[in-house]
């Protein structure tokens, strides 16, 4: 089967202190998106940010990115985060109170960007977890309201899964109805107090995904090529970009998202692999032509 490169192009993470050219203003993620879609990406997942480089959750600026890929004649499966809304940083005099950073929000305006644009599919995160400065809170009430109006939309859910239990959380969604059949899984491994990049945790991951599944992974830093590799070793589909990882090689800057992408075809292409098409990707995943 051929292997679905997804290009991450920004995050909200990563900053312009870490890489000097990350793409920050929509027309500068339209075309880092539009240029993996060329290096061989089938999927691009989007955030977006203020010009600036703060994260921004703006339906301006999302409707602003997609049109640009779409009316580009670009073809690539659009991939928008709803990750952005999840963060409680508790107050040091009374934890449960929340501090400045906080951003929990409402499901339904986590997911209003993807009700309003239609994207071929959004991420869900499973995740309930310590996170930098903050405790990431995913609910299963709250997955529950965002996987209804994401099915609402037509879009596929990309399940990310940041350990073991969120793929037990998943696998209840699924058995309920929640979630459609066949779902499409992405593996994170790398994050601090999640599942640990290494071939064990991601065989073991990958073990317990539920039937039907088609997944990806990824591995953050100097693990993103390793965790390449290893995905690829187990029947999975890969993720890179500078969301992930700022460097091409020890030391050295990417000089753009491309340029991960190309070097994670190649990657594939000495292992034996073959770089899915987006048509591939669509058939992989049972996406239609939106």
């Amino acid at each position: 089967m051929p292997t679905i490169i997804s290009c991450a192009v920004t995050g909200n993470i990563t900053t312009r202190a870490n890489h000097p050219e990350l793409p920050c203003t929509p027309q500068e993620i339209a075309t880092a998106c539009i240029d993996a879609a060329r290096a061989g990406a089938a999927i691009v997942h989007i955030h977006v940010r203020y010009p600036d480089g703060r994260p921004s959750m703006e339906l301006g600026h999302y409707r602003e990115v997609v049109d640009r890929i779409r009316d580009s004649g670009t073809d690539v499966l659009i991939n928008l985060t709803t990750g952005p809304g999840q963060r409680f940083v508790p107050s040091a005099e009374d934890p449960k109170v929340a501090a400045p950073g906080t951003t929990l929000m409402h499901p339904e305006r986590r997911v209003e960007h993807v009700v309003a644009l239609k994207p071929d599919i959004c991420s869900l995160d499973f995740n309930t977890m310590y996170s930098g400065t903050s405790v990431v809170i995913n609910t299963p009430q709250n997955l529950r309201i965002m996987a209804q109006l994401i099915r609402e939309a037509g879009t596929k859910p990309e399940l990310e899964c940041f350990d073991s239990g969120d793929i037990q959380l998943a696998k209840d969604l699924l058995a309920d109805g929640t979630l459609p059949p066949d779902p499409f899984v992405q593996l994170c491994l790398g994050i601090k107090y999640g599942a640990a990049a290494n071939a064990a945790t991601m065989s073991y991951l990958a073990s317990q995904l539920p039937a039907g599944a088609r997944w990806s992974a990824f591995g953050v830093g100097r693990w993103e090529y390793p965790m390449l590799a290893q995905a690829w070793l187990l029947g999975g589909h890969v993720r890179v970009g500078l969301e992930d990882n700022v460097y091409i090689r020890k030391g050295v800057l990417a000089p753009s998202n491309a340029a991960l992408v190309e070097k994670a075809a190649s990657l594939l292409d000495a292992l034996g692999g073959e770089v899915a098409s987006v048509q591939q990707a669509r058939e992989i995943l049972g996406l239609t032509r939106r």
